[in-house]
């Protein structure tokens, strides 16, 4: 479809929201540099995410600031995951209370006179998208998240890169885990989805995948690597994911951030199940935990293309006069989805997910007792 010049944005602006991850810039070079040479777009940048929006912060961007940074990790307007326009912290005649500054966001984005707003992000910031979407800001999503859990695409950009960080430190842990005998638990990121752990785990080869989909037996774990040892495998490696669970327990939680959007912090399950198993089985057990170390370096090549792919379907949608969706990969081809069908649920691993039932045939134990 030939996009309308009246309907061809002259004026947009740019953010990234939620936690970082590899192929940000990636994103940002694609979208500014198809908005200024394919449309003649001027293109800004609001910092730090929502912050940005709320406090008034934004610069425009100029071909310069946007060369160069297809490889960089990290994000060159900064992100937050702490504000939230609609439920926004602040200081009230010294008693802090939360307000919807939604309506000061919209008056900004007419002052300066953008015509639309492309809000890279996670499910966090599609939600608040959308939540612009319907006071008639002309919106375009981008999907980004290291946990894959965004309803309404294959994958997401920053999960691949994510991946293989994770692997690679499987790989490095498959080493000193053969020298001292020991069972080493690796707990990675992914909140309440199993994907990262569930495909770094099975990529590095490791012997106990726990997720937060497939609640585990502690027993069941603990025979497993009993059973290992008794058979000459004289150690173990536990892929664990920090959203993980026992049978009938709860998530281990870190801390809870009263002023974000998104409060839990999970973390510590690695450690827990060190001590649990070492006492149970009389195995050495070590936990290492790879927090942002996933979220960090350089994309890869597959996580660039996507990246830039998307970036590339933003502005063409604009410039169709398209709002209120996201690019999404389906299969091998980028698509429109509506940001209300994007975060209507958070898109969880099916228990009998190919993968899954591919490493349980090689011997996998994902903390439970498989049916016949």
């Amino acid at each position: 479809m030939s996009p309308d010049s009246a309907a061809i944005p002259r004026r947009i602006a740019i953010l990234t929201g939620g936690g970082d991850c590899p192929g940000l810039n990636a994103v940002i070079r694609a979208v500014a540099k198809t908005a200024m040479f394919d449309y003649g777009m001027d293109v800004y940048g609001i910092e730090d995410g929502f912050r940005g929006l709320i406090h008034r912060n934004a610069h425009q961007l100029t071909s310069a600031d946007v060369s160069g940074i297809l490889t960089l990790g990290g994000t060159i307007l900064g992100s937050s995951n702490k504000d939230n326009p609609f439920d926004h912290s602040m200081n009230v005649n010294g008693q802090k209370q939360r307000l919807d500054v939604s309506g000061d966001c919209v008056e900004y984005i007419n002052s300066m006179g953008w015509d639309a707003l492309i809000c890279i992000g996670g499910d966090g910031t599609q939600h608040m998208a959308n939540k612009f979407h319907q006071l008639g800001v002309r919106v375009v999503g981008i999907p980004k998240t290291i946990d894959n859990d965004l309803e309404a695409t294959d994958l997401t950009f920053g999960f691949q890169t994510a991946v293989d960080t994770a692997t690679e430190a499987i790989d490095k842990l498959h080493t000193t885990a053969m020298a001292h005998h020991r069972v080493q638990i690796v707990e990675m990121m992914g909140r309440y989805a199993g994907w990262l752990t569930l495909y770094s785990g099975v990529s590095g080869g490791a012997d106990v995948i726990l997720i937060p989909e497939i609640e585990y037996d502690l027993e069941v774990v603990a025979r497993y690597c009993k059973d290992r040892s008794r058979h000459g495998k004289r150690f173990t490696i536990m892929a664990v994911s920090e959203g993980a669970k026992p049978k009938g327990g709860e998530m281990t939680v870190a801390k809870v951030v009263s002023d974000s959007p998104d409060p839990v912090r999970l973390g510590g399950v690695g450690s827990v199940l060190a001590e649990q198993i070492a006492e149970l089985t009389g195995l050495e057990a070590r936990a290492t935990v790879l927090g942002h170390l996933q979220r960090g370096g350089s994309p890869c090549a597959f996580d660039r293309l996507l990246a830039t792919r998307f970036g590339f379907a933003a502005v063409e949608y604009l410039a169709q006069g398209q709002s209120g969706v996201m690019p999404a990969l389906k299969g091998a081809d980028i698509v429109p989805v509506k940001l209300e069908d994007a975060v209507s649920h958070l898109k969880l691993v099916p228990p009998d997910h190919h993968v899954i039932r591919a490493a349980r045939a090689l011997g996998t134990c994902f903390g439970d007792e498989p049916e016949a």
